[in-house]
């Protein structure tokens, strides 16, 4: 990695944030009175990240990733503070702006592992540079400094704050110490559970979200929408509607009919005064019944099993899931002659851009895109369907809108997991597998290509599974997959339906593995084995042996449970990570089972911030209770029948476990991905755990359907 260290590079290349007089309550640095000289350190790898010390001893790097929830910016801090000896409460780490280069992707559980190195050099160089202007100042030997609290020491008792040392320090080409990044064996900070930065701002409500701005002159917006995927507008009346007290505006755009008004209450009873004619959508002749046979239809043949080899096989089906984030979908945009401002959540701002700037036809530098923290994402925010369609309004209304989907509204009409349906066999004789083939065929998305919406962003799979078969995919390499199973084989095929799909929080690998370890415990019961035991015998890697082995001694694996209760077990591989997981399950009712007992444990390499790490590994839990037992999409002659919490069946409080435990194994690698890693293995031990409770072998899920 190379950093740019001369003062006139560094200042040059410092983003500009984003002007509080038009957006009030937006992310800003803490010290307003912001000045070139307060930059120290800027890299130029693809990160592109910026380090600033302002007059008032704060350290600001502007971030250029997304908040959602996972703690992100905490890790980040963690990485500065821990480099640059600065109190952790000294940081601040707002969200950059869309930028014209550089990576801005949120997503594939990579921002720790991708930061992680960049982050680190950029505080070193900054404190040796904080060290060396010091050094100067008093003129003694750099070498005899130390740095901690956000300041310098001197041998004699001297010290000096970091805000203080910033102008002089910025000068600085070439530091008198080492540039290096610590050694793990001297981090006091990262690796130690550590409480979110931004904790007391989200108990007290002060941290703000994009229905948080005030921008000037933007009115709540919202948009009725057709009752059927893709519907389109036939004809409409909208005068009972413009007629009603506090509404500025009514305009047709592709994917329905917008109000705006004075409040989100004057635009929700106006939208339902719009007396609207629909065309269907093309999806109109189609229900789950219909997409479940053309997926069994359209998943590629098994190729014949080894000769003499007895089988083991299974078919599942996998419904289509909303991301459901707890803040639902909004965007501010404000779209004037020549040029768009627009403020939104967002894990790709750079596409974002991209696209709105072509939507609108300006070019891209005539648009502005601020990046808000956003309230759960889940894959959601890879895309930008929310940002386009404000952007269209504002500019068809002729000023700037605030504009908000309701959870019915994303629900129905937004992205989702694609359905699919999975075909295995495994092949065993003299006691050890020989052969695993896994085909899989999913909905594949031909949304876009129809012009039905004004969706945007990536497409539904953009991060791949490292698994024994991906999907969609190419046939298999021979050396896939965690078990030594012998001959590996798979494919997959896809069926064309005009739905606006999306990645889904572990993408591929939250279905394609998820059934793989089920079909796992399966092959085993029919060898006659432990599951914990037959995994033990032929999983490929030690670390995967050892994230089973300690949820199975943590968990007790195979004590006595009473009758309807079981224990069940699963692992996963990917992003240089593995992960187990024990469940335990009440089963006594198989329709209303209950999940009474979750232990997991993760080897991801560095565990920057162990308490965030459990903190992701618990969602991934409550993901694979609430995909695997209750929650997903029924599509009804083109629509889909779930609009909000009290049917979309998401795990509640009362659904999740009674017992959570998380081990985070020691490691010094560099970090691997944590966000998604636990959803397979938790999906797949809620599954094993119901099938040895009750006898069954579960094939359609969520189990409810």
């Amino acid at each position: 990695m190379v950093y740019s260290l001369a003062a006139t590079t560094l200042t040059v290349a410092a983003p500009l944030g984003c002007d509080s007089a038009t957006a009030e309550g937006a992310e800003r640095p803490a010290d307003g009175d912001r000045r070139p000289s307060d930059v120290l350190v800027t890299g130029t790898d693809a990160e592109m990240l910026v380090l600033e010390v302002t007059p008032a001893n704060k350290v600001v790097v502007r971030l250029p990733r997304v908040e959602v929830g996972q703690g992100v910016t905490t890790a980040v801090a963690m990485m500065i503070a821990e480099e640059l000896d600065a109190r952790l409460a000294d940081v601040d780490i707002p969200l950059a702006d869309a930028r014209n280069e550089g990576n801005q992707f949120t997503g594939g559980s990579s921002s720790v592992s991708s930061l992680y190195g960049p982050a680190r050099q950029l505080a070193a160089t900054a404190r040796a540079k904080l060290v060396t202007a010091a050094a100067r100042r008093w003129h003694v030997p750099a070498r005899t400094l130390r740095t901690r609290g956000t300041r310098v020491f001197a041998p004699d008792g001297r010290s000096a704050t970091f805000g203080s040392l910033t102008r002089s320090a910025a000068r600085i080409t070439r530091p008198a110490v080492p540039t290096d990044p610590k050694p793990a064996s001297k981090h006091r900070l990262i690796g130690r559970p550590t409480t979110r930065i931004d904790a007391r701002d989200l108990i007290t409500g002060k941290a703000k979200y994009t229905g948080d701005l005030t921008v000037a002159g933007a009115r709540p917006t919202v948009v009725a929408r057709p009752p059927t995927i893709g519907g389109k507008v036939l004809s409409v009346d909208s005068g009972a509607a413009r007629a009603m007290p506090g509404v500025h505006a009514v305009v047709q755009i592709d994917g329905g009919v917008a109000v705006i008004a004075e409040t989100f209450h004057h635009a929700f009873q106006a939208r339902d005064a719009l007396r609207i004619t629909w065309a269907p959508g093309p999806l109109a002749n189609l229900s789950d019944s219909g997409i479940r046979s053309r997926l069994r239809a359209a998943v590629p043949k098994l190729g014949p099993p080894p000769r003499g080899s007895a089988q083991t096989e299974a078919e599942f089906e996998f419904a289509f899931v909303s991301h459901a984030p707890m803040e639902v979908l909004t965007a501010v945009a404000d779209v004037r002659t020549g040029r768009a401002e627009i403020w939104f959540s967002s894990q790709t701002p750079t596409s974002a851009r991209e696209d709105i700037a072509s939507r609108l036809g300006l070019p891209v530098s005539k648009v502005q895109v601020h990046v808000l923290r956003g309230g759960g994402s889940f894959g959601r925010r890879l895309n930008h369907d929310a940002a386009i369609e404000a952007a269209l309004i504002s500019k068809k209304a002729g000023r700037p809108v605030k504009l908000m989907w309701s959870r019915a509204e994303d629900i129905r009409h937004g992205r989702m997991r694609p359905a699919s349906h999975h075909r295995i066999r495994a092949s065993h004789a003299r006691g050890r597998v020989v052969a695993f083939a896994h085909a899989t065929a999913s909905v594949s998305e031909s949304f876009e290509g129809q012009g039905l919406s004004t969706q945007g962003g990536v497409g539904p799979a953009q991060v791949g599974a490292n698994s024994a078969v991906r999907a969609p995919a190419a046939p298999l390499p021979s050396d896939s997959g965690l078990y030594n199973f012998g001959r590996l084989s798979g494919n997959s095929g896809s069926v064309d339906l005009a739905m606006p799909l999306g990645a889904w929080r572990s993408v591929d690998s939250g279905t394609v593995r998820t059934a793989e370890e089920i079909v796992v415990d399966e092959i085993a019961r029919s060898l006659g084995q432990d599951p914990v035991a037959f995994r033990r015998t032929t999983l490929r890697s030690k670390t995967v042996r050892a994230v089973l082995d300690k949820v199975a001694t943590a968990g007790k694996w195979g004590r006595t449970m009473p009758r309807g209760h079981a224990q069940g077990v699963a692992v996963h591989e990917e992003y240089d990570s593995c992960v187990a997981c024990l469940v335990e399950i009440d089963a006594v009712d198989p329709k209303n089972p209950r999940v009474t007992k979750v232990v997991m444990a993760a080897d991801v390499g560095t565990a920057v911030n162990p308490r965030g790490l459990e903190a992701q590994l618990m969602g991934t839990a409550v993901d694979g209770i609430s995909t695997i037992l209750r929650a997903g999409l029924h599509i009804d002659r083109g629509a889909v029948r779930e609009s909000s919490f009290a049917d979309f069946h998401y795990a509640r409080q009362q659904h999740a476990p009674l017992h959570f435990e998380a081990h985070v194994m020691p490691s010094r690698r560099a970090p691997g991905g944590a966000g998604e890693l636990g959803v397979p293995a938790a999906s797949g031990a809620v599954a094993n755990a119901y099938a040895r409770a009750t006898g069954t072998e579960p094939r359609r899920f969520p189990l409810n359907f």
